[in-house]
């Protein structure tokens, strides 16, 4: 028995140590996440590099033992033309970022550490390509964004962009910034309205005999409500404001873009690229990686990319989201019928 008691005690003082020594790991890992999660990293990567490698790696892969020595001797010679002629000329540099956006356009945190980063080195017959993929959002969040890619243009930066899915509405604000659109053949574009809609719940309130109230200072400080009973000088102030941001938003289109027709293509409706470049929408038909491979072929293109280190939560969070999504997936393929 006694030996048992003093296993016990022995047991419990190893566990009461290792369990400080892994709370003192804990509050140090904590620490160190939460000084991170204050910063980002810019990745850069040279897409010319990637490319000749690529190239490379499929001629070694396809050509002969004697035709792969020749093409290597050959590319050896270019390589001494290519660096004689960088001597000579200024070769400019070409600089690739990509916005997929979201309905609040919360990307746009890291495009402007990305353009900010461009603009303390871009050198004169330098170039900016963005690729844009959004179908909208917020309009304070896509107008940032929007402001962000003018800033190039402030700075006389050639800007690009190219869609190969979809800009529209929020993600077409940004795309009519640039001095030239690419749109893939069947991307969606376009789409220069303004929505809004929210249910309301009064009818609801009043079965259940339930009291809501709201109390403000300003006619118009609330238009329509999700609760309360809506009026119709409400209804009219709320379409007032929809018709006055749509006017800023032609406003904005009609800047970058003039030769629009805005009768014609500020009806909220969208095209696809093939009808898009018929209505002067966008500038020629092309996806990003022909946009990019011919832009490589005499200059050097690097991609940006400005990542927010997460909260070690955050992260957490987001790998739970997945599991969750992923388990979702698999129910609905099983349930999916034939």
């Amino acid at each position: 028995m006694e030996f048992l008691y003093e296993y016990g005690m022995f047991l419990a003082k190893a566990i009461t140590i290792v369990v400080a020594v892994v709370a003192v790991i804990i509050v140090v890992l904590a620490s160190t996440v939460k000084h991170k999660s204050d910063k980002g990293e810019l990745r850069i990567t040279n897409l010319s590099e990637e490319l000749e490698d690529l190239k490379h790696s499929l001629k070694e892969e396809l050509l002969t033992k004697k035709q792969f020595k020749a093409y290597e001797k050959q590319l050896k010679a270019d390589e001494k033309a290519k660096e004689k002629a960088e001597e000579e000329a200024v070769k400019g540099k070409v600089f690739v970022l990509d916005f997929k956006g979201s309905i609040d356009a919360a990307e746009v945190a890291s495009l402007r550490e990305e353009i900010s980063a461009i603009l303390t080195i871009a050198e004169k017959g330098d170039e900016v390509v963005v690729n844009v993929e959004s179908g909208g959002g917020m309009v304070h969040g896509y107008g940032l964004a929007s402001s962000q890619l003018d800033r190039l243009r402030q700075a006389e930066i050639p800007l690009t962009v190219c869609v190969d899915k979809v800009a529209a509405s929020g993600g077409y604000m940004m795309a009519c910034v640039a001095n030239k659109v690419y749109a893939a053949p069947f991307a969606i574009v376009g789409s220069i309205g303004v929505v809004a809609q929210l249910p309301n719940f009064n009818r609801l309130l009043k079965k259940h005999e339930i009291d809501y109230e709201q109390h403000t200072a300003g006619d118009f400080k609330r238009t329509l409500t999700v609760f309360g009973e809506n009026t119709d000088e409400g209804r009219q102030k709320f379409q007032q404001e929809l018709e006055e941001t749509h006017e800023l938003f032609k406003g904005f289109v009609s800047k970058y873009r003039p030769e629009l027709d805005l009768a014609k293509v500020a009806t909220g409706e969208h095209w696809y690229g093939q009808q898009a470049i018929e209505l002067g929408l966008i500038d020629a038909i092309s996806t990003s990686d022909d946009v990019l491979m011919a832009l490589a072929g005499d200059r050097d293109v690097y991609k940006l990319r400005y990542q927010v280190r997460k909260k070690l939560a955050d992260k957490i969070a987001h790998s739970a989201s997945l599991s969750v999504n992923a388990i979702f997936n698999r129910l609905m393929e099983k349930n999916r019928p034939l």
